[in-house]
């Protein structure tokens, strides 16, 4: 890969990222080294090690390498017989300890996750944990060696310990006896021996050796005679401490010698891990995922997000490339989002050929490419100067010299910075070009010349970054199919400009393009149209949706309900039978006892009658417990739109349809519409007119009007895509057919969308003097998209 291509897609801030989730030296040193690759089975290993690293970190959680050091000089010095000092053996056991810790994290059970590419890495690791226990035992720090490291050290201290105490204790009875000669009652230490601090004028009064004086003069510090032999046996047995602790040394470093291969195999090992779950956690971070990588030059990014921009603002882009065309041309206006949809491709292709994920949705494609080229002048970048035309032409020429079948191209605002005829002519030559060579080429520019080349050439295709004229924004989202339009005189328009220039603006134009301009307006209307329209249907659809699952979810309980009925009324059937053979067989033996005896015939007629009295409290009570009709329903006299009351459901309802043989029919209660048999119902009388005083009660014209109507009109009214002129007059007509049909409320389904349909039709309600309230539906409804109207 060409290095000016890394550095104008900033493939470099990409690394500098992936550096920092490294923690140890020897990681982010392979970070900084990372290259694209252009061999598609090296690119699917590292593909996978991310993966696999990143489902390791999501099942286990992280793995840390901070304490991983470069001990490769060391082993050097290992292989030559040389002894390693203690910060060199320290280095070596933190480095084990890594490598004890990793071999751990990557064990798993079989139940666990199956071996994954990682899985050889981690048991290669040798963790030496006899060695690293042996230096952990014998040097505790970089500054202390353990007194356990050795007989003869454990020796030599216990002697030094001896040695200083009897110093200290002859030293503190000379401060307590000679305190006046001294400056201050301590103890000091001048060139490795213990002293006193001593008044100059006193020296005399303490014999020993002055070894310092103060900056005065007026304190010497003298080694009393007393402790002179006691100093110069601690300051051999120094020496003597010393010589051990590099025997010490040099025994730890001739156990390690045979294993520095052991040892530069963790380390090389333990660096890759590190790089890799770097790249993992960088994949985490981007919430990335791994691009599907083919070699017939075909990408398909979707959703993607260019990893340099705010995830919080950035518009995801879904772009294909190389499949129906192998040349896609972008425009738009500035600031749309054309260069970042370039820089995206671009760096999407040099991250996932290195191994990287890259923040899109799942299964995006990436191609092998063997060359990334890139032309681009980015205004909008603080860190890119503005390019004259002949230093894009020499980069343009470097292209062309070197692109192929294997190459990516992305040019930005080809053939700019020179005259716009030219630049278009030069433009067009470059791509058809290209074109011809099979490369994959992406182009943002401003001509229209270049939009009608790709209308009218096969392979090629437009692409637009969306603009709102309405708020004078881009919305970011890159459309592939529909030019773009410049917006030039709406954008002045909406800023101030007269109309008197635009419109002398306009003249201008040439007729064709003026032509061409109007032909993308109308494109960009019938687009945003369909778009509105397809999410209105697909809001239908969820509503239809819940509206299904909730009707099904009552017929559910309802039928939960009748079974629950019918199952307790067998229970209290079985019960009353049973009492009444309880009841029989007491009266047939209460018979049998008197027929044998000598009673009379008055006693006989008393047991009939307390057994007929019983008989008919069971039938009351069968009669209380099923609670049928009060006057049977026949089916000659049922008319569609009789108000009848479904007495298992204890609901009111409307009959839709006449009973068929056996009796079933329809009746719509409220929303819901359920099947029902003629011996559930029970027909509600009509309420007496009040108004009506004349004794005749005569049904009129009108009466037979209001049943007529009642047979017909539906409970409900749909509205949606009416203008609102159309949409009163309808909605004025059905209220009154409603209310001469005796409907005691309906629904207007009016939808949401601008909430203008709605106004207009709460503005009707409120002037309805038979309307008595209307509220707008709630959940299950059709909440805010439906008015619930209730009349007088």
């Amino acid at each position: 890969m060409n290095t000016k291509s890394l550095k104008t897609l900033e493939y470099d801030k990409i690394i500098a990222q992936l550096e920092e989730y490294a923690t140890s030296p020897l990681g982010r040193q392979l970070c900084r080294d990372l290259l694209p690759s252009v061999d598609i089975g090296e690119i699917r290993t590292l593909q996978a090690e991310t993966t696999h690293a990143q489902t390791r970190v999501r099942q286990k959680g992280s793995l840390s390498f901070s304490g991983l050091k470069d001990v490769r000089d060391s082993l050097k010095r290992l292989e030559i017989g040389s002894s390693l000092g203690i910060t060199e053996l320290l280095s070596v056991s933190s480095m084990l300890t890594i490598a004890a810790r990793a071999k751990a994290y990557g064990r798993h059970e079989e139940s666990d996750l199956p071996d994954d590419s990682l899985e050889e890495m981690f048991r290669r690791l040798e963790p030496l944990t006899p060695l690293n226990t042996e230096i952990k035992r014998c040097i505790l720090s970089e500054e202390e060696i353990s007194d356990d490291a050795s007989p003869g050290l454990r020796h030599v201290r216990r002697s030094m310990k001896l040695i200083n105490d009897r110093v200290h204790t002859q030293l503190n009875a000379l401060l307590n006896s000679n305190r006046s000669y001294l400056q201050d009652a301590v103890i000091t230490m001048r060139d490795g021996r213990y002293c006193l601090p001593v008044k100059a004028e006193h020296k005399g009064q303490v014999s020993g050796m002055v070894h310092d004086q103060s900056a005065t003069g007026s304190t010497l510090f003298i080694e009393p005679m007393a402790i002179i032999q006691l100093n110069n046996q601690l300051r051999e047995l120094e020496v003597q401490e010393k010589k051990e602790i590099e025997a010490v040394l040099a025994d730890l470093s001739n156990q390690a010698a045979p294993y520095t291969e052991e040892i530069r195999m963790d380390q090389e090992l333990l660096a890759k891990l590190d790089f890799i779950f770097a790249r993992a956690a960088l994949s985490r971070h981007y919430r990335g995922s791994e691009p599907v990588f083919n070699t017939n030059g075909y990408l398909n990014i979707k959703d993607g997000r260019h990893p340099l921009l705010d995830p919080a603002k950035v518009v995801p882009i879904n772009i294909h490339l190389g499949k129906d065309f192998d040349l896609l041309v972008v425009t738009g206006p500035n600031t749309g989002g054309k260069t970042v949809s370039l820089k995206t491709v671009g760096l999407f292709t040099l991250m996932g050929q290195a191994g990287l994920h890259i923040p899109a949705f799942d299964g995006s494609e990436l191609a092998v490419f063997e060359e990334v080229f890139a032309d681009i002048g980015d205004e909008q970048s603080i860190e890119q100067s503005l390019s004259t035309f002949s230093a894009h032409m020499t980069n343009i020429v470097s292209i062309l010299d070197q692109a192929d079948s294997r190459s990516l191209c992305l040019f930005d605002e080809l053939g700019a910075g020179t005259d716009p005829t030219e630049g278009a002519a030069l433009a067009i030559a470059v791509l058809s070009f290209l074109h011809n060579m099979k490369c994959r080429t992406m182009a943002t520019t401003h001509y229209s010349e270049l939009k009608v080349y790709a209308l009218t050439t096969p392979g090629v295709e437009n692409a637009c970054c969306e603009f709102s004229v309405e708020n004078l924004q881009p919305t970011y989202r890159l459309l592939i199919g529909i030019p773009g339009k410049s917006n030039a005189f709406a954008i002045s328009k909406k800023l101030g400009l007269p109309d008197f220039i635009i419109e002398d603006a306009k003249n201008h134009l040439e007729s064709n393009d003026e032509t061409f301009e109007d032909l993308l307006a109308h494109l960009e209307e019938s687009r945003l149209t369909i778009e509105k329209e397809q999410e209105e249907v697909r809001l239908y659809k969820e509503e239809a949706a819940k509206l299904r699952a909730r009707l099904a979810q009552k017929e559910e309980r309802l039928d939960q309900q009748k079974e629950k009925l019918l199952r307790k009324a067998n229970e209290e059937a079985q019960r009353i039978l049973s009492e009444a053979k309880e009841t029989a067989d007491q009266a047939i033996k209460n018979i049998n006892r008197l027929g044998t005896s000598s009673g009379s015939a008055k006693e006989l007629e008393a047991e009939r009658t307390r057994l007929r009295e019983k008989m008919n409290q069971a039938d009351q009570k069968l009669t209380v417990k099923t609670k049928g009709p009060k006057k049977t329903v026949s089916a000659k006299s049922l008319r569609i739109g009789d108000s009848v009351r479904v007495l298992s459901l204890n609901l009111n309802g409307t009959v839709t349809t006449l009973p068929n043989i056996k009796g079933d029919l329809y009746v719509q209660m409220g929303i819901l519409r359920s099947q029902v048999n003629i011996k559930d119902l029970e027909l509600i009388p009509d309420a007496p007119d009040t108004a009506d005083t004349s004794k005749t009660k005569q049904k009129t014209g009108s009466g037979k009007i209001k049943m007529s109507k009642s047979f017909a009109v539906s409970p409900e009214i749909n509205l949606i895509g009416m203008t609102t002129d159309e949409a009163v007059p309808m909605l004025d007509k059905y209220l009154d057919d409603a209310y001469l049909a005796h409907l005691p409320q309906v629904r207007v389904v009016h939808g949401r969308g601008t909430g203008a349909l709605r106004t207009a039709v709460h503005k009707k309600l409120k002037k309805l003097k038979y309307v008595k309230e209307f509220r707008l539906g709630e959940f299950g409804e059709g909440d805010t998209g439906v008015t619930i109207v209730i009349f007088k």
